[in-house]
Formats: structure tokens, sequence, C-alpha cells
């Protein structure tokens, strides 16, 4: 029962603190990290274990679908040179010093352990970037450039994490070993997540019913990762080609009845799991403590944490500011318009780490192969919870008023695409119902005009949602809905070719989004929410 009742208290603190970050404006996971701390100074607080094998399959797999399935391949193929830069370079640089670092301040510690330990920290988190910039409307180029890197760099990080694990446990892994493993993990990861995502499409393609859907979800997220990990393969490659090519290839087949309440708990999902990462470490943190105090090594294990943090914060600022002069000196070359400093400084201050570093951390195994304790596995733990929480606390907390200082403004890509996208859609609606001349068909071709020529000549409509057709029809009981299957009807028309604009790339994702949540809460409002 104190496991349940646990539970609940943690449950609803962590709520409260995404509350209380919401209301000042900061990205939850640093409330959430704070949160931890606390707990990990509460004497009667639980001490709840976690299989480390576990640990990366249950926290990362569905944040990292959740991700992926959003992303947009059209804004990575247009910023791909950045985000290969953030995804190699950066975290390269990141693992490189971290671990040269380390070996300086541990002269014992492995090299192995070592670039673990640089892998651990290097790969950013932007859920919590994110968080903040969506409230400062940074310029989009520059928010789909930290989302494509936050996506991918979790795979080079971890690919660089796991094939030094491996070195420890097997005591030795050469080139001649390494460049196999490595080559077979890339591209057989990416060519069997596409795989999976063609052959289980049978699966989930039929279902009908929001929990079955959900269960089916969930189970094929795991079992995508667990068997990739079970052959030899990285899950989370694997899981990124597997949920990008689902959301590419079945995108306007889900009811709006199924969508709206699937889309919820997967967001609820997210949530949850971040905080009890934060949770769980927490509780580490104690027995931690008292270890390295017991052998007398806590004041070192300190001064090695914040070192490591310092050093996570200025790698980053390294590569990203050499290139970003290096751009500069080619645009000015060029006769280009050259881009401003302030780009760089806040793609710099964007490296907030969070779930990723947390269960890469947890991950480790707690002994070697002979049964000796896995090397500084204590130090490491602490190291990851320090750069976790001084990423998010000293740049979270500070994320919004430097851009704000920046002076970086968003000319609103999105809205000028969902405004377009609404008049191609509403376009293809009208044109489905054009021969229909009843009543009702005549009361929806005036509604239906009248949003594309909302659309069509309103240019500062901020493509917040005003100017679609999400209300119409709410407050009203479904049988009072006028023309409701023909409303349903043409509703569907424009979902398709809402699909097919972010299809051949008219619109982006962002875009495709908005558009989706409008038409679904149209089709229910017209009845569309009832068991056919």
């Amino acid at each position: 029962m104190a496991t349940f009742e646990w539970i609940i208290v943690l449950l609803l603190g962590a709520a409260l603190l995404a509350m209380l970050a919401r209301k000042v404006g900061a990205p939850y996971p640093t409330f959430l990290a704070l949160g931890g701390v606390a707990l990990a100074f509460v004497p009667s607080s639980p001490n709840w274990t976690l299989d480390p094998h576990l640990a990366l399959a249950l926290f990362v797999a569905p944040v990292l679908l959740d991700a992926a399935y959003d992303t947009s391949l059209r804004d990575l193929r247009a910023n791909w040179k950045p985000v290969a830069g953030l995804v190699i370079a950066a975290v390269g640089t990141t693992v490189i010093a971290v671990a040269l670092v380390a070996r300086w301040l541990v002269p014992g510690m492995p090299w192995p352990v070592a670039i673990a330990l640089g892998a651990i920290v290097a790969p950013p988190d932007a859920a919590a970037a994110t968080a903040v910039m969506r409230q400062v409307k940074l310029p989009h180029k520059l928010l789909k450039i930290i989302e494509g890197e936050s996506l991918l760099n979790d795979a080079s990080a971890l690919l660089v994490y796991r094939l030094a694990i491996m070195t420890m446990m097997a005591g030795h892994l050469g080139f001649g070993s390494f460049a196999p493993v490595f080559l077979l993990t890339v591209f057989g990861s990416l060519a069997a997540g596409v795989a999976c995502a063609y052959v289980l499409r049978p699966l989930t393609s039929g279902l009908r019913d929001v929990p079955t859907s959900l269960i089916v979800q969930f189970a094929l997220t795991f079992g995508v990762w667990i068997g990739a990990e079970a052959i030899g393969l990285s899950g989370i490659l694997t899981l990124v080609a597997y949920a990008m090519t689902v959301a590419r290839r079945t995108g306007g087949q889900m009811p709006a009845r199924m969508r709206i309440p699937i889309f919820a708990v997967w967001e609820t999902v997210v949530f949850v799991l971040n905080a009890f990462a934060f949770v769980l470490i927490g509780m580490q943190l104690r027995p931690i403590w008292q270890r390295l105090e017991a052998g007398g090594a806590r004041n070192d294990a300190v001064v090695t944490a914040a070192v490591v943090l310092v050093v996570t914060i200025a790698a980053r600022f390294a590569w990203v500011m050499s290139y970003q002069v290096l751009k500069r000196w080619g645009y000015a070359r060029a006769g280009r318009a050259v881009p401003t400093l302030g780009t760089g400084v806040v793609l710099s201050w964007a490296g907030m780490r969070g779930i990723v570093t947390l269960a890469a951390a947890f991950a480790i195994p707690e002994t070697l192969p002979d049964g000796a304790p896995f090397p500084y596995r204590d130090l490491i733990l602490l190291c990851a919870f320090a750069v976790v929480l001084g990423t998010l606390v000293l740049q979270g907390l500070t994320m919004k008023p430097l851009i704000r200082h920046m002076g970086l403004t968003d000319d609103d890509p999105v809205g000028r695409e969902i405004r377009l996208g609404r008049t191609h859609a509403y376009r293809a609606l009208l044109d489905a119902i054009e021969d229909d001349d009843t009543m009702a068909g005549k009361l929806l071709k005036k509604e239906y005009g009248a949003v594309v020529d909302l659309n069509t000549s309103q240019a500062h409509d901020t493509g917040n949602g005003m100017g679609g057709m999400g209300g119409m029809g709410q407050g009203m009981a479904v049988d009072e809905v006028p023309g409701g299957p023909l409303r349903r009807r043409a509703i569907s028309v424009a979902r398709q070719r809402a699909f097919e604009l972010r299809r051949d790339d008219v619109i982006g994702d962002d875009a495709y989004r908005v558009l989706v949540q409008e038409l679904d809460w149209a089709e229910l409002s017209a009845g569309g929410g009832r068991l056919d």
C-alpha cells in the first residue's frame, strides 16, 4: 500500500510542478529535476530500483516514438547541414572533451568508461528547449534545427555509448570488430525500422477501438525496440525509422474519434515517464551519496560532476560558435546576408539535457561479466544527474530572457502554410459537394466558401486556428447539426487533401497537424464521435 500511496503523491507532485513551470514560463523538466533532488534528501522516501537493462526501453522508446512521429522529413532535408553538424560534430566534440577531462580528473578511469560518460551527457533534449522557444516565437528554422538534432543526436550518442559499454564488458573491441558493428548497426537498424512499419501495418490499420489501438501501439513500440536490441541493432535508430515511416504512410487514415484521445494519452505517457525518470534517479542519489561519503570520495566526485557540467556546456558552445563564424565568413564572401551571432548563441544555449541522459546512465550494468562492480558507475550517475539538473536550471530558466535580448523573431511561415492548406483543403471540400442542391448542401457551400475567402484574403491571420471550422456545430446535439452526414463526408475529403499537401511537401508537418486538429474537432461536432 505504501508504494501505491507514494506513486499517487509523486504523480500529483509532478503535475503541480508542471503547473508551476507553465505559470512562470519555464520548461517543466527543470522543475522535475529540482523535485528529484529534493526527493533524494527526504528521509522517508522509498528506495525503488529498476533493472538497468529495462531503463532505456522503458523511458526512451515511447518518448522517442512520440517525437519521431511528429518530425518533418521536409524540414530535416531543408536543414540537413546544421542538423548533421550538431548530430555528429557537436556530439563528438562533447564525447571527446568529457572523456579527456574525466580521465584527467580520475586517472584510474578506463577509456571505455570515460567515453561512455561523454556519450551519456552528449545528447540534448529538445523537450525543454522547445517548451520555452514556442512561448517566445523563435524563428521557425532554428526551432526545426533543434528538434531535428534532438531526434537524431540520441542515436549518435547512444551508438557511441553502446560501443563503449560493449568494449568494457568484452575487455577489448578493436577496429576490425568496431567497423562491422557500426555499419550493421546504422544501416541495418534503418532498414529494419522501415521494414517493421510495412510488416506491422496490418495490425494497426483495421483497429477502430481506442483502448485496443493504444495497447497495440505501445506493444509494437516496445516490441520494435526489444527486437532490434535482441538481434544487435540500435533500438533508437530502428524506432525512429519505424515511427517516421508509420507517420508518413498512415497519417490520413485514423478517424477523429480515435486520433484525439490517442494523442492525448501519448502526451500524458511522455509526461509521466519524464516524471518517473527524475524520481528514480533522485532515489539513487541518496545511496550514491552515502557510498561516496563512506569511501571518502564525495568531495572529489562533486568536483568531477561540476567540471563535467561546465565542459558539457562549453563543448557545445565551441562547436556551434565555430560553425557560426565559418558560416558568416562564407556568406560574406558570397555576398549574401550574413546570419546574426544571436542565432548561434541561442542554439549553443539550447543544450539542455533530459530523459535520455538519465536513462542511459541508469542503464549502465551494475557488474562486469566476471562479477566485479562496473567501475565508477556511481560517479557516472552523479555526473549525469548534475549535467541534467545544471543545464535545465541554468539554461532552462535563462533561455527566454536570452532569446528576447537577442531580438530573434519569427515571420510565421507556419501560419502562412496553415492558411494555404486551409484554402486548398476547403476548396477540395467545396468541389466534393458542388452538385449537392439540398438545403444542407447549400448551407455548407456558403459556410465553406466563407472559410476559403477568409483564409485567402486575410494575410494577417496568424494561423493559430482562426479561420478554420473546428467550432462548427459545437454546443449542438448530434442530431441538431445541419447536414451531419454530408458535413462528415466533406470533412473527410478536406482531411485527405491536407494529407496530400503534407505528402507533397506543399505544407509542413506543423501546419498539417493544425489543420488535422481543426478537421477532427469539426468531425466530432458533426457527429463523428459515434460508432458506425
